[in-house]
């Protein structure tokens, strides 16, 4: 996001100016009268005493307003530390973005020593209960640093188990918040005890004199470390004043404190808010809450835009068996199946939720054309497009189809040589043996471009050379010759890209308008981000980002024999030919039972005793459109998986039994 959203201003407006206003208020009333303390119904100020060392604070608890509404309902806590501080700018920001949660403030320590209080402030336990170094300070010799170890056994064993045990928690969303020196204590809690907590706020935590403590604790735990140890993952948000210029250096350095950790996958957004350590607070922590809601729905919040990467976990699957209709063009029903079978596969959802089957962000069932079942795992979101790897093959597929209906190919084309369409070529600078390579072969990875990789890499990022049909120019002579021999099944990139040169020059306009008027435009498909390639044409192979909805209408195009909304939309000659098992790939990672068609695979799914013809378009780390026409099924998943196999086992096992027939 490039600046604070309109939304989150306005809330950041209304909490600054309501804090000014109660500030400037209290100064006016303390000269004229005495005045009473607030109370606030809605926080409960619970007493709790620190079992190890019987020092006393208090947590101040604040319910949703449903809360005794909903009994069954289980709610995420946010506890912060600083509550004094923290507490009205939390309490704001929750009740505009975030109303669903618990918060739970921590207070300093209520019977610290007299004199301490007198020379420090109410706040002087925060000096030795967040700090993780125990180097005494000669300027504060009454202060007992390096105390965040039996603080932080404090919050995990009395303050969390105190909250669970009287509220409705949610074991899986729990939240820290901490800023400045707690937001250092933090630092510390995600370092040593990570698990405490599933998402972690930063505000301006690091400073260069506390890196070299950080780096001497990480060390000591990577050292301790074993491949035994199980994976722990969490959500951090990190955020400081953009000028607070050594917040870059120890950022940076807080981040590969973290990548040294094999057992411990961090999710974190990193960014730098307008103004100093002071000014920068109320918009961190307004940004930080409207990042939080995020790890808590399956729908990312409006106008907040962070890239894929950046986006938190979900703290908990998102499942419907009822999905929403979000008049998106994609009809919605119910998950109409017997018990057991409805049974396993919540079941299945919810070991894809626990990694069961490797690292999968979404899985949707749509029968007889309409959504009966949507999940999100991880960083899945109804509303955020996800990389599609190169399942793009088989979408440029049903645009190179698309083509055909429109009547700018035939099914002769495609025993044509790709020359017979790329008119700008200069074919005396050819290798030999390149009228060998037609559509079909292109579109079937028989294309036999045999290319030096290292040679290719001198060329491959040239605007110049590659622009429009420079491409396959360049190919065609760089190649070594054509042959029969070379004509064998090759995956890759330069096929798809051949064919994608091949559709920008026979249909109007260029390629690019083309799919996007012509193709997603038509299918309601307008939020998606497609990449170029070098040669300016759109990729063909990979590098594209769909959402999980709209790979259903994909899918719903070739379960409906091209048809869209009951018209041809693809030519039904060609998806029967493409869809088919023409190809047999002879290649280690390849299923033995797997066929390839025109960018899309086949392959029989056994359900006791009859077999069923799957076809899909398949992308690395386990992005698949997957359509058993016979069944009216289409299922869809994606991920980010390397093992991207495993998750076939309850597709095959569970998901297609449920809906074959008897």
């Amino acid at each position: 996001m490039k600046g604070i959203t309109k939304g989150l201003l306005v809330l950041f407006l209304i909490l600054t100016k309501n804090a000014f206003t109660q500030e400037n208020s209290a100064k006016k009333i303390s000269s004229t009268a005495t005045g009473t303390s607030l109370v606030l119904p809605q926080i409960q100020v619970v007493p709790i005493k620190e079992t190890k060392t019987e020092r006393n604070y208090e947590l101040y608890i604040e319910l949703p307003e449903d809360y005794a509404e909903n009994p069954d309902k289980k709610y995420p806590v946010l506890y912060y530390t600083d509550a004094v501080w923290h507490r009205e700018m939390l309490s704001g920001a929750t009740e505009y973005i975030l109303e669903d949660i618990i918060l739970v403030g921590i207070s300093w320590q209520k019977d610290v020593a007299e004199e301490l209080r007198q020379q420090y402030g109410e706040h002087v336990s925060r000096f030795t209960d967040y700090s993780f170094w125990k180097k005494s300070n000669p300027d504060h010799p009454k202060l007992k640093f390096g105390q965040a170890e039996n603080h932080l056994a404090f919050i995990r064993n009395d303050v969390i188990n105190y909250v669970d045990k009287n509220y409705r928690t949610d074991p899986n969303s729990r939240s820290y918040f901490g800023y400045s020196l707690s937001g250092g204590f933090g630092a510390y809690i995600l370092l040593t005890q990570p698990d405490t907590f599933d998402n972690y706020i930063l505000g301006s935590p690091l400073s260069k004199g506390t890196m070299p403590y950080l780096s001497e604790i990480n060390a000591k735990l990577v050292a301790a470390e074993t491949d035994k140890d199980k994976t722990l993952h969490a959500n951090v948000f990190m955020a400081y004043g953009t000028l607070e210029k050594e917040r870059d250096e120890t950022t940076e350095a807080f981040k590969d404190l973290l990548r040294a950790r094999k057992h411990l996958k961090v999710s974190m957004q990193s960014k730098t808010i307008e103004g100093n350590h002071q000014t920068a607070f109320p918009r961190i922590a307004v940004e930080s809450v409207a990042w939080l809601s995020s790890s808590m729905s399956p729908i990312a919040v409006d106008d907040y835009k962070a890239s894929f990467r950046e986006i938190p976990q979900l703290n908990n699957a998102f499942v419907s068996t009822t999905p929403e209709d979000r008049e998106d063009g994609i009809s919605v029903g119910e998950l109409s199946v017997d018990d057991n079978k409805k049974e396993a596969i919540l079941n299945v959802a919810q070991e894809i939720f626990e990694g069961t089957y490797g690292n999968y962000d979404a899985l949707l069932i749509s029968h007889k054309n309409k959504l009966i079942f949507e999940s999100y795992y991880k960083k899945g979101r109804i509303n955020v497009p996800h990389g599609q790897a190169s399942a793009v093959k088989g979408y440029t597929s049903l645009i190179l189809g698309r083509a055909m209906q429109l009547g700018y190919l035939t099914m002769e084309d495609l025993d044509k040589p790709l020359t017979h369409f790329l008119k700008d070529l200069d074919s005396k600078k050819f290798t030999k043996g390149t009228e060998k390579i037609t559509l079909n072969k292109a579109l079937t990875m028989q294309g036999g471009l045999t290319i030096d990789r290292e040679k290719w890499k001198e060329v491959e990022n040239d605007s110049v050379k590659l622009k429009g049909q420079g491409l396959v120019q360049t190919l065609f002579e760089r190649s070594e010759p054509i042959t029969n021999e070379t004509q064998t099944y090759l995956y890759g990139n330069f096929n798809p890209m051949m064919v994608m040169t091949v559709i920008d020059a026979v249909v109007p306009g260029t390629a690019e308008n083309f799919i996007q008027e012509e193709f997603l435009n038509k299918l309601g498909i307008t939020n998606y981000e497609w990449s170029d390639h070098a040669s300016g044409l759109p990729q063909a192979g990979w590098r594209a980002s769909i959402m999980p909805r709209d790979m259903l209408k994909f899918g719903h195009l070739v379960q409906n024999g091209g048809k869209l909304n009951g018209e041809q939309f693809i030519s039904a000659a060609y998806l029967e030919k493409a869809t088919s098992g023409i190809v047999r790939p002879a290649i280690d990672w390849m299923p033995k039972n797997y066929l390839y068609g025109y960018f899309w695979y086949y392959t029989p799914v056994q359900v006791g005793n009859k077999s069923y013809d799957m076809t899909l378009a398949w992308g690395g780390g386990g992005q698949r459109v997957m359509v058993v026409e016979e069944l009216d099924l289409t299922i869809v998943i994606s991920g980010f998986d390397r093992d991207d196999d495993k998750i076939m086992k309850p597709i095959f096992e569970t998901v297609v039994p449920a809906f074959a027939k008897n």
